[in-house]
């Protein structure tokens, strides 16, 4: 298994008012200490904007850059994503890293609300996937769908109707899937020849059906500890391995353990011990 971590693991997210931001240095060198060599670039700001600075600073720290997430409008007429997504490509070849990390944003900040799309908003959005789709081929990058909450690709209808009406590959993100209604393992077991990128986290879905039900915001629900350890909640992880496994997948599985901190914890402690937990299932798993 070719396993990454993820900045919003330690509470590093784009989301403004989103929580205690800690500093990259203390991030990638938890990293390094739960012995990741490769990582998710965080959101903008993060890490340097230049990709060769960028990349120096993780190699450093023993790590590699493999993906980033990219939230951009894909649904408005008006809006064309093509110019943000170029210069997002070129920094990711020049930089080196691998997967564009597409999610269809709605233009609103955060992830607790988000509009109708009405039959022009998913023509255009499939539209805009096919072109998006043939610009990666010109930077040789691979880019796929993050279905995720609060965005316009959340549920199992929407996700069912980018499968029907594009061939971008997803980002099988199974905390987002779960939250939003649908079932990541078995998506996982019928969709396999789309899954090219993937985001493991464990899920309470206790707490995902209050968001569900819109008795909890995401938010709320993520400072109230939706996401656990992998093998501590309710996500059949090693189902959706077995899957991709028998499928051939060869991607990346990257750590998600979306946390939102209200002060530094001490070095060592808080979302480290998360990651540490969740490494140590998936070692379990892969002597299985």
């Amino acid at each position: 298994m070719k396993i990454a971590g993820a900045p919003i693991s330690w509470g590093v997210c784009e989301v403004p008012g989103w929580g205690y931001q800690l500093d990259r240095v203390r991030v990638l060198s938890e990293m390094a200490e739960l012995g990741l060599t490769a990582t998710e670039l965080g959101p903008p700001g993060f890490l340097p904007p230049s990709p060769v600075r960028r990349a120096a600073l993780l190699r450093e720290h023993g790590l590699t850059g493999i993906g980033g997430f990219a939230p951009v409008v894909l649904h408005d007429p008006g809006h064309d994503p093509l110019p943000i997504l170029r210069a997002t490509m070129r920094g990711f070849r020049d930089g080196g890293v691998e997967v564009v990390v597409l999610a269809a944003a709605t233009g609103v900040a955060g992830y607790d609300v988000r509009p109708d799309l009405d039959a022009d908003g998913w023509k255009t959005l499939l539209a805009n996937l096919s072109k998006i789709k043939r610009e990666a081929k010109q930077y040789g990058r691979l880019v796929t769908l993050h279905p995720h909450v609060g965005t316009m690709v959340e549920t199992p209808e929407e996700v069912d109707r980018v499968l029907d009406g594009s061939s971008v590959p997803l980002c099988l993100d199974t905390g987002h899937l779960l939250v939003g209604g649908s079932d990541p393992a078995a998506l996982a077991a019928k969709a396999a020849d789309r899954i090219a990128h993937v985001h493991l986290k464990d899920v309470d879905t206790d707490l995902a059906g209050q968001v569900h039900a819109g008795n909890l915001t995401y938010t709320e629900a993520v400072k109230a500890g939706l996401y656990r350890p992998l093998g501590q909640g309710d996500v059949d992880v090693a189902a959706i391995v077995s899957a991709l496994s028998a499928a051939g997948y060869d991607g990346w599985y990257v750590m998600e353990q979306d946390v939102v901190l209200s002060a530094e914890p001490p070095p060592g402690e808080g979302p480290a011990e998360a990651v540490r937990a969740g490494l140590a299932h998936l070692a379990g798993l892969a002597n299985a």
